[in-house]
Parts: structure tokens; C-alpha cells; sequence
């Protein structure tokens, strides 16, 4: 794609070479001199679930946007082997600090959803680097007996079929992905994986979003973050809003996440609206190419 294109904001997707591994990834340009949001996708996400919402919230922000696919995921290379217990903490430490210096990614805004909200803060917490802020949706800190009976009835539902066919749209090796990410949650040594003693280090103001219907996880999930940070954390439930609320309650979660955004990034700035949904695409980057989906 032309300079041309990336300057006016449509997404760039390219495969780099990070840490290794080929990574599909898109950028969206942003206003000359304004932060990155980083999207961080779910254990069974990838570049193309996010659809529309990282250009939009872009856009609702006034930033420019980063998404990926993990290695193993979407188009990414292929997984060597499943995911030992410390996969997140590797991810966020390893391969997404390779991935900003390859993009010149300097201090972030993190958009991190349930494994990518965990490899968020890891990251925010562990890696040295200044965070300028967390949105964290559906996120965990500790393993719940809900989250692993969440995983339990994913297995059945990928045994029964239905889920599989649903991930062999998005996924090149949709069983390699799915057998790592299950596997690691349901291995016994996984059971006390625990980040809470991080929190404390991370310096990031956040946004913990939770919906109450959650198959994976619970609110304990947001009162632990949100009394584990030194600093500011804003808490938002969903009523009725399960695993996915950037899918279930997309114009929810872009107004209350692009005004603490806008908030954040450009203290003393005035606040402006979000810009309407429709536009969105057009303005700030249009979604992943249909051929990517």
C-alpha cells in the first residue's frame, strides 16, 4: 500500500519478522505526534476478530493503531509446540517488546483483550518500558474455577464441531491454536498462575471492562486489578455482556474507552465526541480487508 494510503489512514497490513516468527499485522496511522494503540487479541483471537474496532477506537481517541496476530494465530507462522505455563509472560516480554522497537512504537496506549489484557499488564508491570495507558477487557489475574470450566465447555464444543469450523475461517492452523491455548489452561501446573504480586509495579492508568455474563471469568477479576494498582483504575460492568464486549456492546465500550483515552493521552485537551460508528472505517482506517477475514 502507498505512503499516500497509510498518511490518509487506511490500514496497512503486512508479515513481519519478529522474534523469529512471520507476524500478520496491521497499522493505522494516526495525527502527526499522537500515541499508538496496541491491540492485544484473545487466546483464540487473531488480527481479522477485531474487525472495525481498532479504527474506531482510533478514531474515538485521536491515536494511531497496531493489531497482530500471536504466533500460531491467523496468518501468523505456525506454533512449534503448545504453550508452557509463562506463555503470556514470554509474549509480553519477549516478543511484543520486539514488535514495538520493529514498529518504532514508543510508549504505548494497551488495548488488551482476556490473554491480551494478561500479556498487557505482564507487560506494564515486568518489562521496564513506559505504558501510557491500560484498557483491559475481560482480563485475568488469577485462574478461576469459571475460566477453567469455560475452556471445558470449548472443548466440547470444538470436539462437537461447531467451534472448530468458526476458527478454521480465521485461524491457517486453527487446531494448533486451539490445542495450545486449551491445553495450557486445563494443565494442572497452570492452576496457580497468578499475576496480582505485578500490579503493584505497573504505573499505567487503567480501564478494567468486564461483562457480567462471562463465560470465562468473573468481576473478582476487575476488584483484584483495581486494588492491586498504585494508580488510577476505572471499572466497567456489562450487564447481560459476556466473553466479547467490543463485539456485544461495541458503542459502549468505544465511548467509555475513547474518552478515557482521550483523557489520558491528551491531559487539559478538550474532550471531543467520538466520531459516529459509520464514519468511522473511512476516517481512521478502514477494517481488515474481507480476504483477511
Amino acid at each position: 500500500m502507498s505512503a499516500g494510503a497509510a498518511a490518509a489512514g487506511a490500514a496497512v497490513v503486512e508479515t513481519v519478522e519478529v522474534a523469529g516468527a512471520r507476524l500478520e499485522a496491521a497499522r493505522i496511522a494516526g495525527p502527526a505526534g499522537a500515541p499508538t494503540i496496541v491491540f492485544l487479541h484473545e487466546g483464540l483471537g487473531c488480527l481479522s476478530l477485531w474487525r472495525d474496532f481498532p479504527a474506531r477506537l482510533a478514531r474515538a481517541a485521536g491515536c494511531g493503531a497496531l493489531a497482530y496476530s500471536r504466533r500460531g494465530y491467523g496468518r501468523s507462522a505456525p506454533l512449534a509446540g503448545g504453550f508452557a505455563p509463562d506463555y503470556m509472560h514470554r509474549e509480553a516480554l519477549e516478543v511484543l517488546p520486539a514488535l514495538l522497537d520493529r514498529f518504532g512504537i514508543v510508549a504505548p496506549a494497551l488495548y488488551g483483550h482476556s490473554d491480551g489484557a494478561s500479556i498487557a499488564l505482564i507487560h506494564a508491570g515486568a518489562s521496564g518500558r513506559r505504558v501510557r495507558a491500560l484498557v483491559l477487557e475481560a482480563p485475568h489475574v488469577f485462574v478461576e474455577p469459571e475460566s477453567v470450566a469455560g475452556v471445558r465447555a470449548a472443548v466440547a464444543e470444538w470436539e462437537a464441531g461447531g467451534l472448530r469450523r468458526r476458527l478454521e475461517r480465521r485461524h491457517a492452523d486453527a487446531g494448533g491454536a486451539f490445542r495450545a491455548w486449551s491445553g495450557a489452561w486445563l494443565d494442572p501446573a497452570f492452576a496457580d498462575w497468578n499475576i496480582e504480586a505485578l500490579l503493584p509495579a505497573v504505573r499505567a492508568p487503567a480501564l478494567a471492562i468486564q461483562g457480567e455474563a462471562d463465560a470465562y471469568g468473573t468481576p473478582r477479576q476487575i476488584d483484584a486489578i483495581a486494588a492491586g494498582l498504585p494508580g488510577p483504575c476505572e471499572r466497567l460492568l456489562l450487564p447481560g455482556i459476556g466473553h466479547g464486549p467490543h463485539r456485544e456492546a461495541a458503542d459502549r465500550v468505544l465511548e467509555r474507552a475513547g474518552a478515557f483515552l482521550r483523557r489520558v493521552l491528551f491531559p487539559g485537551q478538550a474532550a471531543e465526541p467520538a466520531a459516529d460508528a459509520g464514519a468511522a472505517g473511512a476516517a481512521a482506517g478502514r477494517p481488515i480487508p474481507a480476504s483477511r477475514r
